[in-house]
C-alpha cells in the first residue's frame, strides 16, 4: 500500500520535509507492544525501537509514539529492523489519564478522522459512561460516532437510542448487531481510502468482532458472550492498525476498565452544550445553582428539562478535571526540573569527552 492509502497527507508532508532531505523515511506506526513497534513504511514494515536520543528527550509517556503515530525512522532492511527518531506532530489524538494513582498521559490512538464509541445494547449499558467518552472523543479532535453494539440481545432498542439522544447532541448514533450483519455497511463509509477510525469501549463490547464483520473475514481473535452477566469475552490484548481490503483503516484497542480523563476541558464544553448555555441563561454570572434568583439551571432541574443523574455527571467531571490540573500542574513542574537536569548532564559529559580528548 501506498503512505497515502495509509493515511499520509500534506499536514505529515509539510513536518517532514527536513527529515526527507536528511535521508531518514516516514512510517506509521500498526502496532504497539512492550516498548516496540510494528511501522509501516514504503519499504514494507519492519519491528522498530526508539533512538537513544528520542528517548533521552521524552519528558512523558505521551511523548513516545503511540498506534497511528507517523515517525521518522530509519531502516535496515537487511535486518528487517528500523529505529523511530521522531514522532511527527499529530492530527488529532485519543488520551485518557494512565491507570492508578500517576498523573501522566496515555495516547490511545493518534492521527484520527472518526472514532468509534462503542456501547453494547444489553446489560452493560452505561450512559455516564458514554458520557465520560464522549467528552474525550470531542477533545482528541476526531470526530465521535456512537456505535450501539449487539442489537440482537436487546429488546427493546428504542428506548436505548433515546436515552443516548439525551447525551450524544449532534453526534451520529448507529446501531449495530455483528451476529446479524445489522448496520455494518454504515459503518463503512466513515472510513474511506486514507482515513482512519478508532474502536474505543470497554472489554466485550464488540470491538474486534466488528473489525472482522468490516473486514470481510476473521482477522482478530473474538470471544463469545459469557451466560452469566451477559458480557463479551475480553480478546483484545493490544491496539493494532488494520488496513481494509476496500480502503481506509481501523485501529482497534483493548478494552478499558478505567477511563480517566485528560485534558478535556473543550471536550466537557462540546459534550455539556446543554448544560453550559442554562449557566450562561442564569441571572448571576457567577451563578453556583443553589439559592440564587433567576438561576436557570436550578429551574431546569426542577422542571425536568435537565435530568439530575446529567447534571451530577457533569459536575463530577467538572471536578475531575479541575483535580487534574491540580495535580498535572506539579507533574509538568518535575517534568521540568527533569528537562534541565538531562541538559546539564549532557553538557558536563560532553565537557568531559572534550577534556578527555586534550
Amino acid at each position: 500500500m501506498s503512505l497515502e492509502a495509509m493515511g499520509w497527507a500534506g499536514f505529515f508532508e509539510e513536518a517532514f520535509e527536513t527529515y526527507k532531505q536528511e535521508g531518514y523515511a516516514a512510517g506509521r506506526v500498526l502496532l504497539e507492544h512492550k516498548h516496540m513497534y510494528r511501522v509501516y513504511t514504503e519499504a514494507g514494515d519492519f519491528l522498530a525501537e526508539v533512538s537513544g536520543k528520542l528517548r533521552h528527550r521524552a519528558l512523558s509517556r505521551g511523548d513516545y509514539p503511540a498506534v497511528g503515530d507517523w515517525v521518522v525512522v530509519s531502516v535496515r532492511p537487511e535486518e528487517e529492523r528500523a529505529t523511530i527518531h521522531a514522532v511527527l506532530p499529530r492530527k488529532s489524538k485519543f488520551s485518557r489519564k494512565v491507570a492508578g494513582q500517576v498523573t501522566e498521559e496515555q495516547v490511545v490512538a493518534a492521527n484520527v478522522d472518526t472514532v468509534f464509541l462503542l456501547s453494547a445494547m444489553n446489560q452493560d449499558f452505561n450512559l455516564r459512561r458514554i458520557e465520560r467518552y464522549l467528552v474525550l472523543a470531542w477533545e482528541s479532535g476526531a470526530a465521535p460516532v456512537i456505535v450501539l453494539s449487539k442489537a440482537d440481545l436487546c429488546e427493546n432498542p428504542e428506548s436505548l437510542i433515546v436515552e443516548v439522544e439525551s447525551v450524544a447532541i449532534g453526534v451520529p448514533i448507529h446501531v449495530t448487531s455483528s451476529l446479524e450483519n445489522q448496520g455494518i455497511s454504515e459503518l463503512s463509509e466513515y472510513v474511506s481510502h486514507g482515513k482512519t477510525a478508532a474502536l474505543l469501549g470497554s472489554s466485550g463490547v464488540g470491538k474486534s468482532t466488528l473489525i472482522n464483520r468490516m473486514y470481510g473475514r476473521d482477522i482478530q481473535e473474538t470471544g463469545g458472550i459469557r451466560e452469566d452477566d451477559d458480557k463479551g469475552k475480553h480478546t483484545t490484548t493490544h491496539r493494532e492498525l488494520v488496513a481494509l481490503p476496500g480502503g481506509g483503516l481501523l485501529i482497534d484497542t483493548p478494552g478499558m476498565r478505567e477511563l480517566q480523563l485528560w485534558e478535556a476541558s473543550d471536550g466537557l464544553s462540546s459534550s455539556f452544550q446543554d448544560v453550559e448555555e442554562l449557566e450562561r441563561n442564569c441571572y448571576f454570572q457567577d451563578c453556583n445553582h443553589q439559592n440564587e434568583p433567576g438561576c436557570a439551571v436550578k429551574l431546569a432541574l426542577q422542571e425536568g428539562t435537565l435530568g439530575s443523574d446529567r447534571y451530577a455527571s457533569y459536575l463530577k467531571l467538572q471536578k475531575e478535571l479541575a483535580y487534574l490540573a491540580r495535580k498535572e500542574d506539579k507533574g509538568l513542574q518535575l517534568a521540568e526540573k527533569n528537562k534541565w537536569k538531562k541538559i546539564h548532564q549532557s553538557v558536563k559529559q560532553n565537557a568531559k569527552k572534550q577534556t578527555n580528548r586534550k
